[in-house]
């Protein structure tokens, strides 16, 4: 009787971790293979309590074992991956044929001494009904283990309505989530063409559209994704909830309550922790609560290579470049790469102006192929701050063309459109009209509208950059960048073209609370930032307020890491010194300009606005 009424102790606590291996199929049918696994894992993700070791840490653990990173996981290959990671248990499953029925069966081995936690067997009458048995073996494991039955009640959707009810959809979308990358797309068309209703294949499509800048595509994923989120777990929820508002509505303040809510409902849960130092918090300007977030995520998951990424990127983008360097070095010992990290070397070198490091860590990051182009949009951005701008024009093609190589024309107009603005800063209005134009004609969307509106309203073309903001306004109303920092920035220039400065300046008070942020434009377009501040210190001028202008460029130079190699740093610049000589500081002004012929040592010597810079400095007392 004592057996019976007092509770056992639990099996595992909420601090423990798991490492789910393979099922072993002896069924003959290969459909089994990877599906089962992928199912329990969405099973047991939809847990409070449990926590797996995610599949992409367990590529990392791998090679540490000499074991390739897509090996199959094993119960023996699991079992090192669980002593590396000082997980508490391994779960392995399996699956045999028993007459026209299935049994499936669920283990639990204790890493530390082998003992068995769990052990539980179900039977399937059909091959329809496999998925089904396999939610109920998993909700009895989950009992056993020592979860309580309150959560298991509340988080425990079947598989058939977190899922698909179809097995060859699901075995496509397992398939897609065993490799990284955009190699996933494929699979994941393959698995929303088998059931148009598998709503997280659609949110995983989504993500992996808009990571490699096709955010038109994205967006239609992540829409279809969000209309059937009821055929997703809770936690699946927040995921699609999260990524809808990242990327189709816009509205970073509600993709952070609910990242906050989804933290809070799943502690352990890494992307619920290191998601809002993404585009969230990084966009927004949020620099020091990002660089908190992923110090959390680090916490949990010290091998997390998107924790060492965002971490030194908001490091660098609050003007610590050094601990940014720390942060990349303690990501390189651990072996640890991302796209994002080997960039961070090459902006350190070009805010400290080191051309020999420049040179290296650019030649190191061409050799990465998911970096060829961001690194020659990056280079041809810095050679037109520089005033080198016949380079930067035949460095421009490069990233351009190597987009449209790869079928990405969203990506290759947001490089085109990059070069219109630095063409229309430095006053050529005929080539970033053209370069505008090309833009529009190659990738019309969010990011590539407002650039193209902003080159084309700084080049005085004025109705078609007013019909590109309504078109923002009109698509976009929850957007926080375009909201708060695209239409204020180009209303304020509209009012400047228009010789209305105190209407530009109140346009402009709308974004005050974002100056700093890099907007969604400075996050995948790596120029953008601080834009309201710059068209606000050319009101200030046009206004006959140098000091406050002066003031507004001084910010941007201050803030040269949220800059980095964007041209509008040399024009605030030349701005700043202007706004100075026309208050009456000489000696400030005489600085202003001589910091900016620095940076224009080797600029081409017929720009007409560096012969007026030269012009100007020559004059002053």
């Amino acid at each position: 009787m004592a057996y019976v009424f007092y509770p056992r102790p639990a099996k595992l606590t909420d601090k423990d971790t798991i490492v789910l291996a393979e099922f072993t199929n002896t069924t003959g049918d290969a459909v089994f293979d990877e599906t089962l696994r992928q199912g329990l894992a969405v099973q047991l993700q939809q847990s409070p309590f449990l926590s797996l070791i995610s599949d992409e840490r367990i590529r990392r653990t791998l090679p540490l074992m000499n074991q390739p990173a897509d090996a199959r996981l094993t119960p023996q290959i699991a079992q090192g991956v669980c002593a590396r990671t000082g997980s508490a248990a391994v779960l392995e499953g399996s699956i045999a044929a028993l007459g026209s029925q299935y049994v499936l069966g669920l283990r639990a081995t204790a890493c530390t001494n082998g003992d068995i936690l769990a052990d539980e067997q179900a039977q399937a009458a059909r091959k329809e009904d496999v998925l089904g048995t396999l939610t109920q073996i998993a909700i009895r494991f989950r009992t056993r283990v020592g979860e309580s039955l309150a959560t298991i009640e509340k988080h425990s959707m079947p598989l058939e309505e977190a899922t698909t009810t179809s097995i060859d959809a699901l075995k496509a979308y397992s398939a897609a989530m065993a490799i990284v990358g955009p190699r996933r797309i494929p699979l994941l068309q393959r698995a929303v063409e088998l059931d148009p209703e598998f709503a997280i294949a659609h949110a995983h499509l989504g993500f992996r559209f808009s990571s490699v800048g096709e955010s038109a595509l994205a967006r239609q994923s992540l829409l279809k994704a969000y209309q059937l989120r009821h055929r997703a777990s809770n936690v699946e929820r927040f995921y699609i909830d999260t990524l809808y508002d990242r990327d189709v509505t816009g509205n970073m303040e509600r993709e952070l309550r609910t990242l906050e809510a989804w933290a809070q409902s799943y502690p352990r849960d890494t992307n619920a922790i290191n998601l809002p130092a993404g585009l969230a918090l990084t966009s927004t300007g949020q620099y020091e609560l990002a660089i908190a977030q992923t110090e959390k995520t680090l916490a949990l998951d010290p091998d997390s290579p998107n924790g060492y990424a965002s971490q030194a990127r908001n490091l660098l983008l609050a003007n610590r470049p050094d601990d940014a360097l720390r942060t990349f070095s303690r990501a390189t010992a651990r072996k640890l790469e991302s796209v994002e990290l080997l960039l961070i070397p090459y902006l350190v070198a070009s805010l400290k102006g080191d051309d020999e490091q420049l040179a290296r860590t650019a030649a190191a990051a061409r050799k990465t192929t998911e970096l060829e182009d961001i690194i020659a949009h990056l280079e041809a951005l810095a050679a037109a701050r520089s005033g080198r701008l016949q380079d930067a024009r035949r460095m421009s093609a490069v990233p351009v063309e190597i987009a449209q190589q790869s079928g990405r024309r969203e990506r290759a107009g947001l490089f085109e459109a990059g070069r219109a603005v630095w063409e229309a800063f430095y006053g050529n209005a005929a080539a970033a009209r053209q370069s505008a134009s090309r833009a529009l004609a190659l990738g019309k969307f969010r990011e590539v509208d407002y650039a193209a509106a902003f080159a084309l309203a700084l080049s005085g073309d004025l109705p078609q950059a007013r019909a590109l903001a309504e078109n923002l306004a009109r698509e976009f109303p929850e957007d926080t960048s375009v909201q708060f920092m695209y239409l204020p920035t180009l209303r304020a220039l509209f009012s400047l073209n228009a010789g209305e400065p105190a209407a530009a300046i109140q346009a402009l008070q709308i974004a005050s609370r974002y100056d700093l942020a890099l907007g969604r434009l400075g996050f995948v377009g790596r120029f953008g930032g601080l834009y309201p501040i710059y068209v606000r210190g050319l009101a200030y001028l046009a206004a006959h307020q140098p000091a406050k202008a002066a003031a507004e460029f001084q910010r941007i130079v201050d803030h040269r890491s949220i800059v980095l190699v964007d041209p509008m740093d040399a024009l605030a610049r030349l701005q700043l010194a202007r706004a100075l000589a026309l208050s009456g500081d000489a000696v400030k002004a005489k600085s202003a300009y001589s910091d900016l012929m620095t940076v224009w040592k080797n600029a081409d010597p017929d720009i007409p606005v560096l012969k007026a810079a030269r012009a100007e400095y020559a004059r002053l007392p």
